[in-house]
């Protein structure tokens, strides 16, 4: 009795054994006890796909069809439910398609799912992927028949057009065949030019005359070409210009010349400081020449002992610069003693133009020139201050004038802002040449000159 209860005691225990075996390799083979996550997608069209259908990640068995919502109206989808193996999450990204693909040629259907990109986030459980409908058979082979309808009309067409240009070309043949044979037998007016030996002579001379009149307006260009290289060979234009440039600058310098005269005689018949008129002054200048002219010898007398230096005025004969021509100053080794004291301006550092266009001091002009004769104070002795004019005028005469008027204006502006006497400034208009050995080849402004005190 106990063998035959051990005996059914190992069946029933062996039959346990076998069924939960079975169990485990039919769950293992549907894949029951792995884990999955659920994911969604949606088709118009589901071509043949039934729940239990296969899912494929990137062709790799992954899961299945476990449900399909059919669509509550024509224009929704149906709804598919997928499971999937959760080992492949990592693949199955937001932006994966599914598509339904086919084993073989004729085989079962299933759903394809494409891996995403790296750039998308992994798809959540539940999520909806999107999907890419199938591409029917049937339509495909209805547009292709509608594509061969279509090839085959416009084949008829072309080849209808092609018969009506072949029989307008024979048409254009045969007239042009029909012309070419009435111009053989000397129909029409190009048939008669043809056969017309006379007017084709005179065509021919026509034509020779055309050649004959190009030939003479070429000999005519020819001569025009050398009349004007002979012009640009002598620079006529070239001295046009310089002849209108020289005339511009002359009436420039009539028109300041006489705006300066203008203002000369202005300043000299107008009123002075006290009201007294020109009429006045003339006759107590008169009236007082005659007592100049008593004490002139003996301030003449006391300007060559004063005015300059002594030495110099005893050897050379003169008591002014005025009466020193420029090119003897030039040359003089006294004014070009390179330990003379020169301070040099540039025209633009000095001076300025008013509205009609004379130059006048400019303020900061008067300020380099107060610096200057600071700096000359200490040294100041019986000798005067030189200035000295330039100009780089384009011609002597401007620049003679030019070169004077601002050694003019430094002079009386020195004159009145340090209360010096007439013969403590004076003033030498050299043109644009310094004298040699001061440094300077060529200047454009003012220079103010202290002699070297072994000099004086």
């Amino acid at each position: 009795m106990q063998n035959r209860n051990l005996t059914v005691g190992i069946f029933l225990v062996a039959g346990v054994a076998l069924f939960t075996l079975s169990l485990f390799l039919i769950g293992s083979q549907h894949k029951v006890f792995a884990r999955h996550f659920e994911v969604y997608t949606e088709f118009a069209n589901l071509d043949g796909l039934t729940k239990g259908g296969k899912v494929k990640v990137a062709g790799f068995d992954g899961g299945e069809i476990v449900d399909i919502a059919v669509p509550g109206s024509p224009t929704a989808k149906f709804r598919l439910k997928l499971r999937i193996e959760e080992r492949l999450h990592p693949v199955v990204r937001a932006d994966s398609m599914v598509t339904i693909a086919t084993e073989g040629v004729v085989g079962d259907k299933f759903l394809f799912i494409h891996t995403g990109s790296a750039q998308a986030a992994e798809t959540s459980s539940g999520a909806t992927l999107p999907s890419k409908e199938p591409l029917n058979l049937a339509d495909l082979m209805e547009k292709s028949a509608g594509l061969l309808n279509d090839a085959g009309g416009t084949m008829k067409t072309a080849g209808q057009k092609l018969n009506e240009t072949l029989d307008t070309a024979t048409t254009t043949i045969r007239n042009a065949n029909d012309l070419i044979v009435g111009l053989k037998q000397g129909k029409g007016t190009a048939g008669m030019l043809l056969h017309d030996e006379t007017t084709a002579t005179r065509i021919r001379q026509s034509i020779e005359n055309v050649h004959q009149a190009t030939a003479s307006l070429n000999q005519t260009a020819r001569r025009a070409d050398d009349l004007v290289s002979d012009l640009q060979s002598r620079q006529l234009g070239q001295k046009a210009e310089e002849t209108l440039s020289n005339a511009r600058s002359a009436t420039q310098n009539i028109k300041a010349t006489s705006q300066r005269i203008r203002q000369t005689v202005d300043d000299a018949t107008g009123p002075d400081d006290q009201g007294v008129d020109t009429a006045t002054n003339i006759r107590q200048s008169v009236s007082n020449l005659n007592q100049a002219t008593e004490n002139m010898s003996e301030d003449m007398e006391a300007l060559k002992h004063n005015f300059f230096f002594r030495g110099f005025f005893k050897h050379r004969g003169y008591y002014s610069l005025s009466h020193l021509p420029p090119d003897e100053y030039r040359r003089d080794k006294l004014f070009s003693d390179s330990r003379n004291h020169r301070d040099w301006f540039e025209t633009d550092d000095l001076f300025t133009s008013d509205r009609s266009g004379l130059e006048t001091l400019s303020r900061s002009g008067g300020a380099r020139i107060d610096d200057a004769i600071d700096r000359l104070s200490d040294s100041l002795g019986p000798a005067p201050l030189i200035v000295e004019g330039y100009s780089t005028a384009q011609n002597s005469p401007e620049q003679l004038a030019d070169s004077r008027n601002r050694a003019m204006l430094v002079r009386d502006y020195i004159r009145r802002r340090f209360h010096l006497d007439a013969q403590d400034v004076v003033i030498q208009s050299l043109g644009d040449r310094p004298p040699a050995g001061v440094g300077k080849d060529r200047w454009n402004g003012v220079c103010i000159v202290l002699l070297h005190s072994n000099s004086r």
